[in-house]
């Protein structure tokens, strides 16, 4: 009678094997870290969107401590302590927390500092001046004199290049004629760009004046700068 062989147990994987096992362990540890990183950056833009709100409620609680006006920035108020990042201290929950954007590259640096990655528009917060040195036209930095609170920016972020110090606490939106001169004080990219300074990719987050706050893409600041509109321009003003 006539015995088949059986075949001869195989031990182990083929190399081929091996390589596709270990191609789809790769696939599956950058899908992995992918997703880590989305959800780390998703965490952090929603903390600074919270901060932006409580600075937002903050300025408006200041504002009606001190008769309807918000606090000074360095440009007018030489008092550390008054400057609005500081005057803000004791409206605030955690002051020093949400006075720095997590995702700021030099959190470190601006918290021991005392300074802050929120910096307030200079159209509302640093007053005209004439040649003599007079002030032209009233005060704006009153909640009661911005005729669009809905459209008006209050606060960015500011950029990484930016002074640490509590001093550097004010944009010079005046200047802001090209995409180069905004990425210069303001981080539009803060949440998914690169961190170069003239690039256009990812978002940020900006509170406005009626103490919301939005995420924007910076592809849509830059494509507003392009077409003659100064962001940071106070809708209804001169």
């Amino acid at each position: 009678m006539h015995i088949a062989p059986t075949a001869r147990t195989r031990n182990g994987f083929t190399l081929v094997e091996l390589l596709v096992v270990i191609a789809l362990v790769v696939a599956l540890a950058s899908v992995a870290a992918l997703g880590a990183r989305s959800a780390l950056l998703a965490s952090r833009e929603a903390r600074c969107m919270n901060n932006l709100r409580n600075i937002g409620v903050a300025l408006y609680a200041y504002a009606n401590d001190h008769g309807g006006s918000f606090p000074e920035t360095s440009h007018s108020e030489r008092d550390m302590d008054r400057m609005w990042v500081g005057a803000l201290e004791d409206y605030l929950g955690d002051y020093d927390e949400t006075r720095i954007c997590p995702a700021d590259p030099r959190a470190k640096e601006r918290l021991n500092a005392g300074g802050t990655s929120y910096i307030l528009n200079s159209f509302l917060f640093v007053p005209e001046i004439g040649e003599w040195g007079e002030p032209i036209g009233p005060p704006r930095n009153r909640p009661g004199l911005i005729p669009d609170p809905a459209r008006t920016i209050l606060a960015f972020i500011c950029a990484d290049g930016w002074g640490i110090g509590p001093d550097n606490d004010h944009t010079h939106s005046n200047l802001w004629t090209n995409w180069s001169a905004v990425a210069a004080d303001i981080a539009p990219g803060r949440f998914g760009g690169s961190g170069k300074r003239n690039e256009a990719k990812g978002r940020a987050n900006y509170l406005f004046a009626d103490a919301s706050v939005t995420s924007i893409p910076a592809a849509t600041m830059k494509r507003k700068t392009e077409a003659g509109i100064n962001i940071a321009q106070v809708p209804g003003l001169p």
